[in-house]
């Protein structure tokens, strides 16, 4: 897992050469000018979603991938994502092979985003997204996605 702030992005260049294309996506764009919904950046080998989403009280069910990292940074607005190691989450109660998604039970550490923070999942780190800081809202947000193998 990686958790900062997106001016500190050029410290992580050279982890994950895919990384790099999305770091830099996110560090130099201009999301005023991007339209929800797929943007292709390198295919299906790194590609981002950009969509609004409400934030809910809670997010009792962390979600895991194999395939991809994913690079959590919302456009505006805020809210927690709650990261677990994926050795600590236990089994899955659920999975989708074809949609690299699998959910955990588990309560994970409380990671706030928004004011320019990103954080960086790997496919070691279970994460329950969208969790609101006080009360629901609505955010713009930007999740790319890293084939890592």
């Amino acid at each position: 897992m990686i958790y900062d702030r997106i001016e500190q992005y050029k410290l992580y260049l050279g982890i994950h050469p895919r990384l790099d294309r999305a770091l830099t996506f996110l560090a130099e764009t201009d999301f005023s000018q991007v339209a929800n919904g797929r943007v292709e950046l390198e295919g299906d080998e790194v590609f981002a979603n950009v969509m609004d989403c409400s934030t809910v009280p809670d997010n009792p069910t962390p979600e895991g991938h194999q395939t991809y990292i994913d690079v959590q940074y919302l456009i505006e607005g805020e809210e927690i994502i709650r990261v677990v190691p994926l050795c600590e989450a236990g089994e899955p109660i659920e999975s989708h092979p074809d949609k690299d998604l699998w959910l955990y039970r588990s309560p994970g550490v409380p990671c706030p985003i928004g004011s320019g923070r990103f954080l960086v999942l790997f496919p070691t780190d279970a994460h329950a997204p969208n969790i609101a800081v006080d009360q629901p809202r609505q955010n713009r947000k930007c999740v790319v996605k890293v084939k890592m193998w």
